[in-house]
């Protein structure tokens, strides 16, 4: 019979009791929690950011117009250019 591995085990136990007086000391103490102005100021934009429309109407109405009635062209010289002046900024 090995006695240090009864002592390890023993050990174990003993924490375990420790850690469960320790908790029952504290109930009767409760936690608050402070948001400071900063997260008060960020929470709100989250708030007007999750409000407000994905889609900007005034932009991509004219847009929709034009593909209705079949007026709507891309320049490939221009999409191109726009292509790489993106292709750019990104490296």
């Amino acid at each position: 019979m090995r006695i240090e591995a009864y002592t390890q085990v023993q050990q174990i136990y003993d924490t375990k009791k420790a850690a469960k007086s320790r908790l029952k000391g504290n109930a009767g103490a409760s936690d608050q929690l402070q948001i400071s102005s900063f997260g008060k100021d960020i929470q709100a934009a989250k708030q007007a950011v999750a409000a407000s429309s994905d889609i900007r109407e005034d932009v991509t109405a004219s847009i929709k117009a034009r593909l209705q009635s079949g007026n709507y062209e891309v320049s490939t010289d221009s999409f191109a250019d726009k292509l790489m002046q993106k292709y750019e900024e990104m490296r």
